[in-house]
């Protein structure tokens, strides 16, 4: 517990009485004195926790300190005032029996425990029921203290209050439970302490420590039930303050101890698990009353803005690779596990004596042998017979989890302590060949990996037996596209991949639910994955550097030279999939071929296919849906024909006649002419691009059009299958419209992925636009819909200035601000052999579409397809462009207006950038 030095400096009660006998004469008034007092405790207050905030200013990581000051001020302030409202206000000559009245402090202020900007919560205890000058006593110190401006939660009650609502509410007996005397009658405190512990603590320590838990389980739901959220709460997160409190509580009501330390004596925790507890209840309250300082208010959530300003007030700088504000949360992040990890040790051996119930799957003979492997049984658990099982062979720690897996039973909370006491004894295991047959099989095997692959993690085992994993563990991303820590996503990713394996995703994933049973290499698929982030943190490529520790670490696993070369290849280009599928016009047959080229065979497009759905799916909750899945399947199964020897097997004028002349035989009813007057419409491109289902459907819109001769034609179709509504628009084409367009669907909230511009023969424009919400699913609210089609009508008739809408909406911020991405202009020709792309990475924002389309038009640009992915707060926007003269744009001068341009018009960072690399995708 800190110590506060200089106590004075705080608050000086000594001088405060000096003063308040000076501005007082003998026999002063009630209110003479009431006013004499609120000035001088308000003078006191103000000093005081400019004084405590000084000192935390000065070192930014005392804040046990801190929240122990406040407590010290505030109890200062309630003795004197108590002492001059009972003495100099509501004077007696001799206090009854019936007058008694004690001040004790509950809740996070009877811990001694106050943050910044906490409430007080007090207990005005008293013998009997309220007399009258009691309760002018306790109305006058309630109400200087809100004349102070205090949040203050009372109570005022009788012992037997206390003790008959304690034994009916469980958070009446946790505030009764860490009840501190601060003033008053000390006797009527300690009579209250003992009929509490006699009357109900006695008889109802089950019950209690039931209700404990049940609570923490709640909280954890509603806040996520998670430790790793991108913007955690670090008083009611898994993994905060109130789970180190729930801990406190437990152990108090059941030892009657006053400090976590006091439980090593009694056997429950370990010299080493109550520093830990000390350590890590030390930084969360420093974060916190970071927090409070910083916001000025009671504010637990630590958000994106605020996480980079505390990793700078705590002196996180950045390390190769690594950004301070990424270590910071590193540390917050092991900060969060090491209180599960307390937690979940505590609890366990709170009942660890107590026999379980064993898992139906678990045989009645091994329960008769009371031992597996020779690990025995205790109370439905592996467990150790010796602390000498792990000294003497630390490959039994493998075995310990091995077992536990294969035979579907937990492992004993003092087995995992011994873990812990002989964590640096794998060291001297990593290179033997069965404890790397242990780990491999325990990664690959279908008998719940994930969870298996969780506990290693939690105990340390998984980042001492693989160093290169132990780096990424804790690792986070500090964006709002990657949810969960490095190590946490891979082990998440994994779990799916089984999954996949199992069948558990056939209706969501069935392509991938195929796949995964007509690949040789099942082995090298899972390791890849295992390794694909592992080099995340490091600067550089992670993908190139990932490879490189395949290299190293697959022979060491048991892998052949063939599955190490798989494993490498499978990192090293791990984001390729993703990267062709939402970056390139999957129409255009370059695309394919060049996809084809760098895969080489089926069962690496099969592998790849496989972990980039798995890398997906686990990077956080709404970032898969079926349109990323449609994308994916088009290009797998378009590389696969390819792959097989099928895909240019039909010529580039064959297939165009192939669909025209499947629109012929699908417009039966029209007559000859008709037909072949909407044949006529389409360029090459338009036929090659485009299914004949839609086909059709565009024939019967632009016949409508025609017949009503209206200039513009919207037709919606939401396609709930692939996430995704279809807006096609048929109107008069002229510069600008794609920008005119994206701008009226920005403002609409609707989001753009994919758009299809064609120019009819007739010089009509074709656009088709797919669009979601902005949860990634179908934007197919009817109300939106029509207000969308209303907009776009009035946008592209002129009836409104889509521009000045858009500045409208750009006035409210957006939590993507918070963060920096600086902007970037790729041009790239050689990924298509009829277009330029265009690729912009830029902040996320609304109308950033709208202006980038409005440039490319201003310079000149025909847009023919677009392609639309956000990660998070970054935006990856790529353009099929040709010039005015439907050619690629190869000039340099021409190439450098065009970043320049883009620059001048999207770029907040100084860092902004323009050139013709490649980029990677994001994961």
């Amino acid at each position: 517990m800190a110590t506060i030095i200089k106590r004075r400096d705080i608050i000086d009660i000594k001088s405060m009485q000096t003063a308040l006998d000076e501005q007082l004469e003998e026999e002063a008034s009630a209110g003479a004195v009431r006013l004499v007092l609120l000035n001088l405790v308000r003078d006191a207050l103000e000093n005081g926790t400019q004084e405590i905030r000084r000192r935390f200013e000065n070192d930014s990581r005392l804040g046990e300190a801190t929240i122990r000051a406040n407590a010290f001020l505030i109890d200062q302030i309630l003795r004197f005032a108590f002492e001059a409202t009972t003495t100099r206000i509501y004077p007696t000559a001799e206090a009854t029996e019936s007058e008694r009245i004690c001040i004790a402090a509950v809740g996070g202020y009877g811990r001694g425990e106050m943050a910044p900007y906490s409430d007080i919560d007090l207990l005005f205890l008293l013998p009997y029921r309220l007399t009258p000058r009691v309760e002018q006593i306790i109305e006058s110190m309630l109400y200087l203290l809100w004349d102070l401006g205090l949040k203050v939660g009372h109570a005022t009650r009788t012992i037997d209050d206390c003790i008959r609502l304690s034994l009916d509410d469980i958070t009446i007996r946790t505030s009764i439970l860490e009840a501190r005397f601060v003033d008053g009658n000390k006797g009527l405190f300690n009579q209250l302490r003992r009929q509490f512990r006699d009357k109900v603590v006695a008889d109802t320590a089950l019950a209690f420590v039931e209700a404990k838990l049940e609570e923490r389980d709640v909280r954890h739901r509603r806040m996520g039930d998670s430790r790793y959220v991108l913007e955690p709460n670090i008083k009611d997160g898994k993994g905060g303050l109130r789970d180190l409190q729930t801990l406190f509580w437990i152990a108090k009501y059941l030892y009657q101890v006053d400090a976590v330390e006091d439980l090593v004596a009694e056997g429950v925790l370990t010299a080493g698990e109550a520093k830990s507890f000390a350590r890590a209840e030390t930084f969360l309250w420093t974060v916190r009353c970071h927090l409070h300082y910083l916001t000025g208010r009671a504010e637990d959530r630590l958000t994106f803005d605020l996480q980079t300003e505390i990793g700078d007030r705590l002196g996180y700088k950045d390390h190769a690779g690594t950004r301070g504000i990424e270590r910071f949360m590193k540390h917050y992040y092991l900060t969060a596990k090491e209180v599960g990890d307390l937690t979940r040790i505590f609890c366990a051996a709170l009942e660890s004596e107590e026999r379980r119930s064993l898992p139906l799957s678990f045989v009645s003979w091994d329960w008769l042998r009371r031992d597996i492997d020779g690990f025995p049984i205790k109370s439905g658990r592996l467990s150790v017979s010796s602390s000498k099982d792990f000294e003497e062979n630390p490959t039994r720690i493998l075995q310990l989890f091995h077992v536990a897996q294969q035979r579907e039973i937990d492992v004993h909370p003092n087995a995992l302590r011994l873990v812990t006491r002989n964590i640096r004894k794998i060291d001297t295991i990593r290179d033997e060949p069965e404890a790397n047959r242990l780990f491999l099989e325990m990664l690959i095997s279908p008998k719940g990996a994930e969870v298996t692959l969780r506990r290693l993690n939690e105990s340390s085992v998984f980042g001492r037996f693989v160093p290169d994993f132990g780096r990424v563990v804790a690792q986070m991303q500090h964006d709002m596209y990657h949810v969960y820590t490095v190590d946490e996503h891979t082990i998440f990713a994994i779990g799916i991949l089984h999954g996949i394996e199992q069948g558990k995703y056939q209706d969501d994933m069935p392509v991938a639910s195929d796949v995964i049973h007509k690949i040789s290499s099942r082995r090298a698929l899972f390791v890849s994955l295992f390794l694909h982030d592992i080099a995340k943190g490091r600067g550089g490529d992670h993908s190139v550097l990932g490879a490189e520790v395949a290299d190293t670490l697959c022979p060491r696993l048991g892998l052949s030279a063939e599955e190490t070369e798989t494993v490498a290849w499978l990192v090293r280009h791990h984001l390729l999939m993703s990267r062709i599928a939402f970056h390139r016009d999957l129409t255009d047959p370059k695309s394919i071929r060049d996809f084809a080229i760098s895969v080489q065979s089926l069962e690496r497009l099969r592998l790849l296919l496989l972990l980039t759905v798995a890398d997906i799916r686990a990077v956080g909750p709404n970032v898969w849906n079926n349109w990323k899945a449609s994308l994916l399947r088009e290009l797998y199964f378009a590389t696969e024909a390819q792959l097989s020897g099928g895909h240019d097997a039909t010529g580039r004028e064959a297939r165009i006649e192939g669909a025209k002349a499947a629109v012929r035989d699908g417009l039966q009813g029209w007559d000859e002419e008709q037909r072949e007057q909407f044949i006529g419409l389409g360029y090459p491109s338009y036929w090659l691009s485009i299914d004949t289902e839609s086909h059709l459907r565009h024939a019967k819109i632009i016949r409508t059009a025609q017949k009503s001769e209206k200039e513009l034609a919207l037709d919606i179709r939401v396609d709930s299958e692939n996430d995704v509504t279809e807006f096609t628009i048929y109107t008069a084409d002229h510069p600008g419209l794609f920008s005119r367009i994206a701008g009226a669907m920005a403002v609409s909230g609707a989001n753009i992925v994919d758009a299809k511009i064609f120019t009819t023969t007739s010089g009509m424009a074709l656009d088709i636009f797919s669009i979601q919400d902005s949860k990634g699913k179908a934007f197919d609210d009817k109300i939106s819909l029509d207000r969308l089609k209303t907009r776009i009508e009035r946008t592209l008739t002129g009836e409104i200035n889509i521009s000045e809408q858009l500045d409208k909406t750009l006035i409210h911020p957006t939590r993507a601000e918070v963060f920096t991405v600086p902007t970037r202009v790729l041009i790239n020709n050689s990924a298509s052999q009829t277009h330029s792309l265009v690729e912009i990475n830029a902040r996320d924002q609304a109308g950033l579409l709208h202006r980038v389309t409005r440039t490319l038009t201003q310079l000149g640009l025909q847009i023919s397809s677009a392609l639309i992915t956000t990660y998070g707060e970054r935006a990856v926007d790529v353009f099929y462009v040709k010039d005015t003269f439907g050619m690629q744009i190869t000039h340099e001068d021409k190439l450098e207006q065009i970043r320049t341009t883009l620059l001048e018009e999207i770029a907040e960072e100084p860092e902004a950038t323009a050139s013709s690399e490649k980029i990677a995708a994001v994961s």
